[in-house]
C-alpha cells in the first residue's frame, strides 16, 4: 500500500469523524457493551451540543465564574482581554496573584534595565521589555482589586 493511499484513509477517516459516520459505528450495540465510559459519552454530547449551536450565549453564564468537577468553585475568571497579559507573564490564564507576582518578580530580574546599562541596544530592549511587564502585571493586578 502507498503512502497517498495511506494518506487518502487518513483524510477519509478525519472527514467521516466530522460527518458522524463514525459516531454512528462507535455508538453500535457492541461498543458500547464493551467499552462504555460515561464521562466521555457525556463530554461528546455536550461537545456536539455546543457545536450545534443548541445553548446560545444568553443561557450561559454572564457572570463567568470558574466550575469544577465538584461544583462551583467560586473563583471568577478575569475577561478575555487579560488573556494575552498573563500569557506574555508565562503564567496559566486566571493564575492566582502569588503566581503573577512570582513570575513578574522573576521576568523583571531578567529584564530590568539596570542589568544592561553596560551596552546601548541591550538597554533600550531591555527598558522596551521592562514596560511591558510592568503594564501587563499592572492590568492584572487592576481587575484583581477591582
Amino acid at each position: 500500500m502507498g503512502i497517498w493511499s495511506r494518506l487518502g484513509g487518513v483524510i477519509n477517516n478525519y472527514i467521516n469523524d466530522f460527518t458522524g459516520e463514525t459516531n454512528a459505528r462507535l455508538k453500535s450495540d457492541n461498543y458500547s457493551r464493551i467499552y462504555s465510559d460515561p464521562d466521555l459519552d457525556a463530554a461528546y454530547e455536550e461537545l456536539d451540543d455546543f457545536l450545534n449551536n443548541k445553548h446560545s450565549h444568553s443561557q450561559r453564564s454572564e457572570d463567568n465564574y470558574a466550575f469544577s468537577n465538584s461544583g462551583f468553585t467560586g473563583v471568577k475568571l478575569p475577561p478575555e482581554e487579560l488573556r494575552t497579559d498573563f500569557e506574555y507573564l508565562g503564567v496559566p490564564f486566571g493564575a492566582d496573584g502569588e503566581k503573577c507576582k512570582a513570575a513578574y518578580k522573576k521576568l523583571l530580574k531578567i529584564h530590568h534595565p539596570d542589568r544592561h546599562a553596560g551596552h546601548e541596544g541591550n538597554y533600550k530592549k531591555a527598558t522596551e521589555k521592562s514596560a511591558k511587564i510592568n503594564a501587563a502585571y499592572d492590568r492584572i493586578e487592576k481587575w484583581r482589586n477591582s
